[in-house]
C-alpha cells in the first residue's frame, strides 16, 4: 500500500465503501448515461466510455435539471451504478442524487480533490465521518 491522503469533508449520506475513483467534470442530465450498462456516453466528456459500476464517482457537479438524480438513480436500479459519490460542493442536483441514491456521499471538501486524486486511484469513502481517503499506489 502506498501513501494515504485524507480529505475531510461532510458526510451527506452515511456508509463506508471502497473502490476505484472515476473523476470528471460535470455530467449532463440527458444523454450522459447508458442506464442499462452504466456507461458514460456524454459526447465530449472526459469519462466517455467509462463504466460507473462499483466506482467512487467524483464529479465537479451535475448539469441540466434536478431530474439528473432520477437518471443517475436508474443506473443503481439496474445494478450498474456507482458504489459512492463525492461532490466538492452540494447543489440542488447533487443533493437530489444523494437523497435518491442512498449510497455513501461526501461533500464540502476542505481540499481540492481534483488536484490530489486521479481516475483509477483507490478511494475509501466514509460518509459517516465525512472523509475521503486516496490510496496512492507504491
Amino acid at each position: 500500500m502506498g501513501e494515504i491522503i485524507t480529505i475531510q469533508g461532510r458526510g451527506a449520506m452515511a456508509g463506508i465503501v471502497e473502490g476505484p475513483a472515476l473523476i470528471g467534470e460535470t455530467l449532463q442530465g440527458n444523454g450522459a448515461l447508458n442506464y442499462v450498462s452504466g456507461e458514460i456516453i456524454q459526447r465530449g466528456h472526459s469519462l466517455k466510455g467509462q463504466l460507473l459500476k462499483g466506482k467512487i464517482l467524483i464529479l465537479a457537479g451535475a448539469g441540466g435539471s434536478t431530474a439528473w438524480s432520477v437518471r443517475l438513480h436508474t443506473t443503481l436500479v439496474n445494478h450498474v451504478g456507482p458504489a459512492g459519490m463525492v461532490f466538492p460542493t452540494m447543489d440542488a442536483r447533487t443533493a437530489g442524487a444523494t437523497a435518491s441514491m442512498k449510497i455513501p456521499v461526501v461533500t464540502d471538501l476542505e481540499q481540492d480533490i481534483f488536484q490530489l486524486a486521479k481516475t483509477g486511484d483507490w478511494i475509501r469513502l466514509d460518509g459517516d465521518n465525512g472523509t475521503v481517503q486516496i490510496v496512492k499506489p507504491d
